[in-house]
């Protein structure tokens, strides 16, 4: 599909976001562009030297001496431009660095507020585009973008300035082709906009793509569909390139297009000029003078084009992040939010219904259900009953609608974000360990953490020996997702996470599926003693699990079908009976193929 170029203006507000770091390192931009300005004009300076030492020579008026000192002086110009180079190259590309950092850590914290529907959404190889190719373009555009075009036309203006002190007629014949860039770069920069963002966005289908086939790796070698996988990258690749070349063709045609009318002008400079030499119209070294800075000429014609390149590059990428950084998160604190400091009564649902996006059924309908303090509450039901629904409201990584959900009387929706999640300890049944120590992983972050809470969590999750196996015990580092760990002891070291903190409400959410029936009995009875008087919400598929609840709540089709304790609920229950006997059989089936 053919994108349609945005006007300059449209262009240049793309960059808008990027204004708190252009004004925070303003003086550092200030002095990096006087050092480049001397530069420049130190760089015009030069061909004045030539000017009179050729002028010398052609009179034969020079001498040794003379020639020397001529040499001299354009040996100290260089040293003195190198080092104000030196200084305007480590200021703004400095800036273009810090510019880069911000913008990318701006990113991070917007995504890190957005909702579980984003990322539903949104694949994670783009995401990680965005973060790294796209915010390079950024930088690129803000560092040596702001550099050339800075440099283009103060050197451009300060070498027609001179031109035109030579001989005006020469000069305006020189400039002839310049109208004729100025058309063409307008022309081919539209091409070039909607080619960088279709680059863009190939490129983060590529990097879905390959990180798909990484993190896929185990069960593409396990079905020996290496080849499969290899032809899916391959296919993807070969896609990319053909955008890229696209693109190529545009700035194959520009920077050649370039070269071709400054030298058409030089060689007119050269004809014209050797005429007006032989004349006596001007000097010789009025002609090298003039070829010179011509020549500086050319500089900025070509920055003209790259600026357009890196401006046109940047305002692509810039758009594809501020797509982004305007998204706004379904689930955020509702001024004025409360902070809660844990649970003195009860988690109270009234009447709750939600429905995923996308979806017509509910996921739950009208739920009415009391979770009191200190109880210890197992949720039952068949697959799909909205179980890790209902637990997922509770910290609402799900959003749930107003009024219907209350933690001591106070709506959900408006107590604070930190304050809830800060109370709960959740174990979901997607286990992630993250690339770092053990200890890391446990303390995640959270600080004032004492070696005796880590220890009591690791016993109580029945992961201590274990880890005192590891090579360096707490100090392991894991490997990615924690592949160095069995199922079981991801499971039981992320429970010790939960338990880090003795927060106020605790949600396992089938989150011992992975250890044995007496290990989940061990680890139960030990998290129960270590949480007295604390509220525990667990879903398992395990009998003798279900039977520790205070009160075992069943679910069907998102309802609230039956609860009571487990010994009633065998008496008088209707599903639940059932789904009880099943989970026996299954449990002696297996410890009968053991």
């Amino acid at each position: 599909m053919k994108r349609s170029a945005l006007p300059l203006r449209e262009t240049f507000r793309n960059f808008l976001p990027l204004k708190p770091y252009f004004m925070e390192n303003r003086w550092a931009i200030a002095v990096g562009l006087m050092c480049l300005l001397v530069v420049d004009f130190l760089q015009l300076a030069i061909p004045l030297v030539l000017k009179k030492a050729i002028d010398m020579l052609t009179v034969q008026t020079a001498t040794s001496r003379v020639l020397i000192h001529q040499g001299l002086i354009i040996l100290s110009l260089a040293l003195v431009i190198a080092v104000f180079r030196y200084i305007w190259r480590y200021l703004l590309i400095g800036h273009s660095r810090k510019v880069e950092q911000g913008l990318r850590n701006a990113l991070y914290r917007h995504l890190q507020t957005l909702s579980l529907t984003f990322y539903q959404k949104t694949k994670t190889g783009d995401l990680m585009a965005r973060a790294i190719n796209d915010i390079n373009a950024i930088r690129m555009a803000a560092g040596m973008g702001l550099v050339a075009m800075t440099d283009g036309l103060v050197l451009g203006i300060a070498a027609v300035g001179f031109m035109l002190s030579i001989d005006v007629t020469l000069t305006l014949i020189s400039l002839i082709p310049a109208p004729i860039i100025v058309v063409l770069t307008r022309v081919l920069t539209k091409r070039m906009s909607s080619g960088f963002e279709r680059v863009q966005e190939t490129f983060s289908d590529v990097t879905e793509r390959v990180r798909e086939a990484f993190a896929g790796i185990r069960i593409v070698k396990a079905y020996h569909r290496e080849s499969w996988g290899y032809q899916r990258v391959k296919a993807e690749g070969r896609r990319y390139i053909a955008v890229n070349m696209d693109l190529a063709k545009t700035l194959a045609v520009f920077f050649p297009m370039m070269a071709i009318f400054t030298n058409a002008g030089l060689a007119v400079v050269i004809w014209l000029g050797g005429r007006l030499t032989i004349l006596g119209d001007i000097t010789t070294g009025d002609l090298v003078a003039f070829i010179s800075y011509l020549n500086l000429l050319t500089w900025p014609m070509m920055a003209m084009g790259w600026v357009t390149n890196l401006v046109q590059r940047g305002a692509a990428s810039m758009r594809r992040i501020n797509g982004i950084l305007q998204e706004v998160p379904e689930i955020r604190d509702s001024p004025p939010s409360q902070r809660i400091q844990g649970i003195a009564e009860k988690i109270e649902f009234k009447d709750l219904s939600i429905t995923y996006p996308g979806h017509t059924d509910f996921a739950l309908r009208g739920i009415h259900l009391n979770i009191h303090v200190g109880e210890t509450i197992a949720l039952v039901g068949r697959v799909g009953s909205g179980k890790t629904t209902l637990l997922c409201a509770i910290p609402r990584i799900l959003e749930v609608p107003p009024g219907t959900l209350f933690i001591d009387g106070v709506d959900l929706r408006r107590v604070s974000l930190d304050s809830l999640r800060g109370n709960i300890g959740f174990v979901t049944q997607d286990v992630f360990v993250f690339s770092d120590t053990v200890r890391n992983n446990i303390v995640f972050g959270r600080p004032g953490v004492s070696e005796t809470e880590i220890q009591e969590t690791l016993r109580a999750a029945d992961i201590s020996a274990d880890i005192e196996n590891l090579e360096h015990g707490l100090d392991t580092m894991l490997g990615e997702r924690g592949i160095t760990l069995s199922g079981g002891q991801r499971q039981r070291l992320t429970i010790a996470r939960a338990l880090i903190g003795a927060p106020s409400i605790l949600i396992l959410d089938d989150a011992l599926s992975m250890v044995d029936t007496r290990t989940e009995e061990r680890i139960l009875r030990r998290i129960l003693e270590m949480r007295r008087g604390k509220t525990q919400l667990i879903v398992s598929h395990r009998a003798s699990t279900i039977s520790r609840a205070d009160r075992v709540i069943v679910l069907d089709r998102g309802e609230v079908v039956e609860q009571g304790t487990h010994a009633d609920l065998l008496r008088t229950g209707d599903l639940y009976p059932r789904l009880y006997r099943k989970q026996m059989l299954s449990q002696e089936l297996d410890i009968g193929a053991k």
